[in-house]
Order: C-alpha cells, then sequence, then structure tokens
C-alpha cells in the first residue's frame, strides 16, 4: 500500500464504490487478513510450545482451560478470514458496499467500522429484530 493509499480515507462526498475506493477496501481487508493469520500462526506456535504434561492437577486443569478458549478464538478467526475473503470477492465481482438486502449502498462509515458488512445498518436491524423475535419463541 502507497503512502498515498495510507492517508486517503473515504468519504460520502466521492463516486461510491470507485476505483479507489475498492482499492482502499481491499488494502484494508489484505491488511486484516495477514494480522488474523500472524495472530493464528503465534497461538498455533504457543498451544505447541504449551503442549507440556503438568503434573499437577490444577495447573493441567487451567493449561487445557486456556487450551479450549484459544481454539476457540481460532475458529472464530477462521470464519471470520472466510468472511474477509467473501468480501474481496464482492470488491472484484462489482458488489461490494452494497445491501444484500436492498441492493442500496451501505454507508462509508459502517464499511469503515465493518469493512466485511453485507447488509446496511437498516437492514441489519432489521435481521436483528427478528432473530430476537425468533429467539423469544
Amino acid at each position: 500500500m502507497s503512502v498515498k493509499t495510507k492517508a486517503y480515507r473515504p468519504t460520502d462526498k466521492e463516486q461510491f464504490m470507485s476505483e479507489r475506493q475498492r482499492d482502499y477496501f481491499r488494502g484494508k481487508l489484505l491488511a486484516w487478513k495477514e494480522e488474523i493469520l500472524k495472530e493464528a500462526k503465534e497461538t498455533l506456535q504457543h498451544l505447541q510450545d504449551e503442549n507440556v504434561n503438568h503434573p499437577d492437577l490444577a495447573d493441567r486443569a487451567s493449561s487445557e482451560t486456556d487450551r479450549a478458549i484459544e481454539l476457540r478464538a481460532r475458529d472464530r478467526q477462521r470464519k471470520l478470514i472466510s468472511k474477509i475473503d467473501a468480501a474481496i470477492t464482492r470488491i472484484d465481482d462489482g458488489t461490494y458496499g452494497y445491501c444484500e438486502e436492498t441492493g442500496e449502498p451501505i454507508a462509508i462509515r459502517r464499511l469503515e467500522a465493518r469493512p466485511i458488512a453485507t447488509l446496511s445498518l437498516e437492514a441489519q436491524e432489521r435481521h436483528e429484530r427478528r432473530e430476537r423475535v425468533y429467539r423469544d419463541d
């Protein structure tokens, strides 16, 4: 990513999903993915280093709990990488930044905060309200 691109911040005033905006979000997504993969590698190394048989039962239980937490976190990271890859695919096919439900543009501020967003804020809120209603049944 060039210095020019790093200083660039997309705004609502420019053409939505211009080449510059697509490049910006692609770079943001790729950097996020790289960071997650680096953390996953460190976690794997940590798990391998920790693979010690603790003679004390409490230490062993604590170690197993830590291991389970780390594995759950890695699973969440794996799912996140899948969403990042899907977002990059949407950039490539021209559908990135548009709500899956309404086809309307997703606000730049929402994409800045959640670059893997597939729904506009309004559609996401409707979706969450429906989920709550069904969960309450």
